[in-house]
């Protein structure tokens, strides 16, 4: 739209004192005229003046977000897995220990799904991704030990922590993080102190528990045939009388059995824990469905030979037994 001109021209005829009001009344009227004309110069979302004469509110912009630093990123991700990871040696028992393993498991979980999608600082970037997968290899690892436990691969806490300490994704997020650390990302990430792995063992014949010796009776026990060393039990009622070692690939006779009736239960596996009296790892719990009766007179006493493997003409059925019930060597 153009500008107006305003021109002026005085007229001189007539009374002189009409003259200034209707000049008056011209400028008024190229005041509006220029006012309107300004209006229309600027369409859009300013709102001109407001009644009473001053500006309406000018328009506001948004702040721009605020980036997250990435030491503050990392550390809000392996926090709670360094607390997680602690929290295993506190575990009194192998079922609060797989509760433990699974928490850990999480946050190993949660802390490579978040990396993995966070940007890291170009000098620190392959260092960044080789931590995200570490802490998916871990989560993978914690799980593995929780199946462990369940298939009873591992029976104690302390060879499922041994097992724990072998996890190759344990190993490569503490690289990972040390290299981060190196490079000025901090973290308060610790790694617990765990257990290595053991393979215990007794000499085979060797007894656990030596009850009266005596008796007359006997008991020889094969494993010749076994996979796995074994600990075989006798009870009376309902409680442990004898109980001896018996070693793979071998076999034991014991002497001086005293007379009476006797449930038997083997147990086998590696790595046999002295303290607690069971095995650490592969172990399995069994009972004799038949019982030994010793009954010595003056000229006959009670020999019993068993086999810890099935053998082909054996006539002894087993059944096995849940480990919380299966009692105390």
């Amino acid at each position: 739209m153009g500008g107006f001109t305003l021109h002026v021209s005085p007229r001189i005829t007539g009374s002189a004192g009409r003259h200034p009001l209707r000049r008056t009344a011209v400028l008024a009227g190229a005041l509006l005229l220029a006012t309107a004309c300004s209006s229309a110069r600027y369409p859009g979302p300013n709102p001109g003046p407001v009644p009473d004469g001053s500006m309406g509110p000018l328009p506001t912009s948004s702040p721009s977000p605020t980036t997250v630093p990435y030491g503050q990123t990392l550390e809000s991700y392996i926090a709670p897995l360094s607390t997680a990871l602690g929290q295993l040696t506190s575990a009194g028992s192998v079922t609060e220990l797989g509760t433990a393993l699974a928490g850990a498991q999480q946050a190993a979980s949660d802390g490579a799904q978040g990396l993995q999608g966070t940007d890291a600082p170009a000098e620190v970037a392959d260092t960044h991704r080789q931590l995200y997968v570490a802490l998916d290899t871990l989560a993978t690892d914690l799980g593995t030990v929780q199946s462990d436990i369940g298939s009873s691969k591992v029976c104690a806490t302390s060879s499922a922590l041994a097992e724990t300490g072998q996890s190759q994704g344990l190993k490569d997020v503490t690289t990972a993080l040390q290299a981060l650390s190196t490079a000025g990302y901090t973290s308060t990430f610790t790694a617990p102190q765990l257990p290595q792995p053991q393979q215990r063992a007794l000499k085979n014949g060797t007894w656990v528990r030596e009850g009266h010796d005596d008796g007359s009776g006997e008991l020889t026990v094969d494993n010749t045939a076994g996979s796995t060393d074994a600990v075989l039990t006798l009870t009376k009622a309902g409680q442990s009388a004898y109980s001896f070692y018996v070693g793979k690939g071998q076999s034991t006779k014991v002497t001086g059995i005293e007379d009476g009736t006797y449930d038997i239960y083997f147990t086998g596996g590696t790595d046999w824990d002295d303290a607690s009296k069971k095995f650490t790892e592969d172990c399995a719990f069994t009972k004799f469905q038949d019982s030994a009766d010793y009954t010595t007179t003056n000229s006959t006493y009670q020999t019993y030979t068993l086999t810890l493997t099935a053998s082909v003409g054996g006539n002894a059925q087993t059944n096995a037994v849940p480990p919380d019930t299966y009692p105390v060597p």
